[in-house]
């Protein structure tokens, strides 16, 4: 398991570094203890929010409804819980 990333029952949690208002919606590696999202979405009325969930459910295979902002709604830091989320959800999220 990586540092960023941890199993808790059913739920996967993600600390995420959110860039907002990029060239492009991409994982850049880590900032930190976090996983770093770069997201073209802006910061205004929860877009970026909803852009990141859609983002990481895209990216496992999810649906959309499986993923949520636990923590973090009006910050750069976040805590994401992943419902369902497979097995090797570590490796989908970093590979290109």
């Amino acid at each position: 398991m990586v540092e960023w990333a941890r199993r808790s029952g059913g739920l996967l949690v993600i600390r995420v570094h959110v860039q907002p208002a990029a060239k492009r919606n991409e994982v850049a590696g880590t900032y930190g203890d976090a996983l770093k999202v770069r997201l073209t979405a802006p910061p205004v009325d929860g877009r970026a929010n909803a852009a990141l969930c859609d983002f990481i459910a895209l990216r496992l295979g999810v649906a959309g409804s499986a993923v949520a902002v636990s923590s973090g709604h009006t910050s750069r830091r976040k805590l994401l819980s992943v419902v369902g989320a497979p097995d090797d959800s570590e490796a989908r999220l970093l590979a290109g």
